[in-house]
């Protein structure tokens, strides 16, 4: 069930930040603005933890956090379960970025916690740094386009998502289990990085994460810049990832349709808030969802 809406109805026919032919065209302010009227049926924590199964793998509870003195998330609250995925959207500058930097280790945190783990072993990760949510906590960044190092070959760029492994064969031992595990990279294994098409160097961006053996990805636009065909063979290696071996994910897409059609839950975030919650594929057929972030 949708949570946080009042399905408003619009007789124009319009589109928000994503694709479509449209008669009008709504710019960021208003979609912005049409949120926030959204963003005052806001769902509960009762509503956010069912979404979730009623059994967390990663909780975030009432965090404040930005960057600097600035806060960008204002008692923000998320769950999601062991082996869930989920899919965040909203207007530029909505916060959602930070929500993965703040996860991660990049932001301000002014108050709240975060936790991650099963059951009652779960750990307030709220104050530990980038390095040891990767090595102890099992999280893993996945940054946007252009992160790999052009000038390396496909494998010392993932021996270098292995810098935290204890040895350099330990980095190398996990290395070869992604060459085996996806061939289009062992192929080019000794290709420099650079000569890689788009769908490749976004594979090898999401391979060398997994040089730590993540439990949770943090996805930030796994789309972006790519052609069609390379988009949706990135969503299957995230669908494998989640369903085959379990990793939880939390992403970020401005292809919001994409996301959405991806994800077990679909967060709409305003002005660092959760506007709209409920299953990826019920905020498909919302229709304010649409209006504003899907086409129409």
């Amino acid at each position: 069930m949708v949570v946080g809406d009042d399905r408003t109805k619009n007789s124009k026919r319009a589109s928000g930040y994503h694709t479509g032919s449209v008669d009008t065209v709504i710019s960021v302010d208003d979609v912005t603005r049409e949120a926030q009227k959204i963003a005052e049926h806001a769902p509960s924590k009762e509503d956010i933890a069912n979404l979730a199964r009623n059994n967390p793998y990663v909780i975030i509870d009432n965090l404040r956090a930005g960057y600097g003195k600035m806060e960008i998330l204002h008692d923000f609250n998320l769950q999601v379960g062991k082996k869930q995925s989920l899919c965040l959207i909203g207007p530029n500058g909505a916060g959602k970025s930070t929500i993965l930097h703040s996860i991660f280790g990049f932001t301000t945190i002014f108050s709240g916690q975060i936790r991650i783990g099963e059951g009652d072993n779960k750990r307030d990760v709220t104050k530990l740094t980038s390095s040891e949510k990767l090595s102890r906590a099992g999280v893993a960044y996945i940054l946007q386009d252009k992160s790999i190092f052009p000038g390396m070959t496909v494998e010392e760029n993932l021996w270098m998502g292995g810098y935290l492994k204890e040895t350099p064969a330990e980095a190398k031992e996990a290395a070869e289990k992604i060459f085996e595990k996806y061939s289009r990279l062992a192929e080019r294994r000794s290709h420099p990085a650079r000569v890689l098409s788009g769908g490749e160097r976004r594979l090898l961006e999401i391979s060398r994460a997994l040089v730590m053996e993540p439990e949770v990805l943090l996805v930030d636009e796994p789309s972006i810049g790519l052609e069609p065909r390379f988009i949706d063979m990135v969503f299957e290696i995230l669908d494998d990832l989640q369903n085959s071996e379990g990793k939880t994910i939390i992403m970020v897409e401005q292809n919001a349709k994409k996301g959405l059609e991806f994800a077990d839950i679909g967060y709409v975030l305003v002005s660092g808030e959760v506007a709209i919650a409920g299953p990826g594929k019920e905020l498909l057929e919302n229709p304010a969802v649409g209006r504003l972030f899907l086409g129409g």
